[in-house]
């Protein structure tokens, strides 16, 4: 016996002993003489390019696609697993017989309908055809179990030889064009004319609007001006509070800096010293059993060699047993106090040497600490002094009326306007301008002279046309050619060569 689970989109098949059809379960337990086998409900496409006339004996192209699959009952399901095993014998072919039924199937029906429907009704209800074609076609499929989930017909073509569908498309293509033509023009109409009469209505809009916008343009430039004066002050007012946060913040940190570096320093040297203590005290116990373990080597060496000399002094005389082991006595204890005065010189070394490294240990964490105390008082008292001196400037900018007046006096302080002008005399050094100086003082008699300013501006017309045209090389314009000259040259006119030569002259006579 064989349990067996099925597949989300199959089906078990039972046959055999004690089954009268078939069974069709998802999950089922398997006897010996009883047999499974397993079918897909998983839809499966045919694409068909169907050959089909009309009723009008007109030929053309059906192409469509159609999606089957089994219907997801068991009366169905039972026919469609009894259609899979009335074809072929083996699984490879069983799919394309079932195919074969249904490309059948459906190639019949629809020319059965296409022949009884005209050209235009298949054309231009192309919804009632396919309903039509679905329709007949899943009647025919009830009986094998299979369903229609999707029908797509798509557009009709020619066959090799008809031009139908071309005619017609190109039937409607001019007839769209020429009544594009027409509206185009229409409308071209309707634009130039509808033009014309906007054409005015615009130009007195424009002159209103002109005249409004020149009104609103002077409120703006006098409103902008105002915003940009308020903008000034504030900014500065915000660079100057922005810079002494950052210098607050700058100081605040490194107190708080300091005063961590001081916990580190402390936990640090505490560290240290119980590290020192633990390696002394370690080196200690360890120099202690090692001189124990050599005391006890010896002892026990020298026991052994007393015991072989007592044992040959045994052999040779009862007498002289007696003055080995009293000298073998005497020996031991010597060797003994030795060993203890050694152990005790180790232990005095260690604890003097442990006692030194814990004062320097001490030493070093007091030395630290102090330094780290320094280190913060330090920067304690230069934050205090750059508060004051924030203060201090703060009272400077009240007395000064604001940021802008402290900001001029810092300048002034720091000789900025001096640098400045070093600056600005750096950046025109080794510049080499052509300058025009004439006089427009009085005759020099005393006398006023009412027709100075109209000579003054005369006179300082031909030596900036001469600087414009040798700086720029542009000539004046032609019509100072025809400009009348004084009495004694009232016959001739004057050509640009002689105003320029005229310029140059005066210009070098001033």
């Amino acid at each position: 016996m064989l349990y067996n689970v099925s597949e989300a989109n199959e089906y078990l098949v039972i046959t055999g002993g004690g089954i009268k059809d078939v069974v069709i379960k998802k999950t089922a337990f398997i006897m010996p003489w009883q047999k499974c086998t397993r079918i897909s409900i998983s839809p499966f496409d045919f694409s068909l390019n169907l050959q089909a006339m009309t009723i009008e004996k007109l030929q053309f192209a059906l192409p469509a696609v159609f999606t089957i699959g089994p219907d997801n009952n068991i009366e169905a399901l039972k026919k469609y697993a009894l259609l899979l095993t009335g074809g072929a014998a083996s699984k490879s072919t069983s799919g394309n017989h079932v195919q074969d039924i249904v490309k059948g199937i459906i190639e019949g029906e629809t020319r059965v309908i296409v022949s009884s429907m005209t050209m235009e009704e298949i054309f231009k209800e192309r919804q009632v055809f396919k309903q039509h074609v679905i329709e007949n076609v899943q009647n025919e499929l009830d009986q094998f179990g299979l369903r229609i989930y999707n029908a797509n017909v798509k557009e009709l073509q020619d066959t090799p030889g008809s031009e139908y569908f071309s005619y017609l498309s190109r039937k409607a293509h001019e007839g769209a064009l020429n009544q594009a033509k027409i509206d185009v023009a229409e409308a071209r109409m309707r634009g130039e004319i509808g033009e014309a009469e906007k054409r005015g209505k615009t130009k007195q809009e424009i002159s209103k609007i002109d005249a409004e916008t020149a009104v609103l343009e002077t409120k703006r430039r006098s409103e902008k001006a105002q915003a940009d004066a308020q903008l000034t002050n504030r900014q500065t007012e915000l660079d100057m509070g922005i810079r002494l946060g950052k210098i607050t913040a700058q100081r605040q940190a490194e107190m708080k800096d300091a005063e961590l570096q001081k916990q580190v320093e402390t936990k640090r040297a505490e560290t240290e010293l119980e590290r020192l203590r633990a390696l002394d005290v370690t080196k200690s116990k360890i120099a202690r059993e090692s001189a124990q373990e050599n005391a006890d080597a010896a002892f026990y060496t020298e026991q052994r060699v007393a015991d072989g000399q007592q044992y040959k002094l045994k052999i040779d005389a009862d007498a002289q047993l007696y003055n080995q082991k009293v000298v073998a006595d005497g020996e031991n204890y010597l060797q003994m106090k030795q060993a203890d005065g050694t152990m005790y010189r180790q232990k005095i070394e260690s604890d003097a040497q442990y006692y030194r490294q814990t004062k320097e240990a001490e030493a070093m964490y007091f030395s630290r600490t102090k330094e780290a105390e320094a280190q913060f008082i330090a920067k304690q008292k230069e934050a205090e002094g750059v508060a004051e001196m924030a203060k201090a400037y703060a009272s400077m900018a009240d007395v000064f009326g604001g940021p802008q007046g402290f900001l001029q006096y810092l300048m002034i302080q720091n000789n900025t306007f001096e640098r400045l002008a070093q600056a600005n005399a750096q950046a025109i050094n080794g510049l080499q301008p052509k300058i025009t100086v004439w006089n427009t003082g009085s005759s020099g008699d005393g006398v006023p002279d009412t027709t100075s300013p109209m000579r003054n501006i005369m006179q300082s017309i031909p030596p900036l046309f001469s600087t414009i045209h040798d700086q720029t090389g542009i000539a004046p314009p032609t019509w100072m050619a025809q400009m009348p000259q004084p009495q004694q040259q009232s016959d001739s006119l004057v050509t640009p060569e002689q105003i320029k030569a005229k310029a140059k002259a005066n210009a070098n006579g001033a």
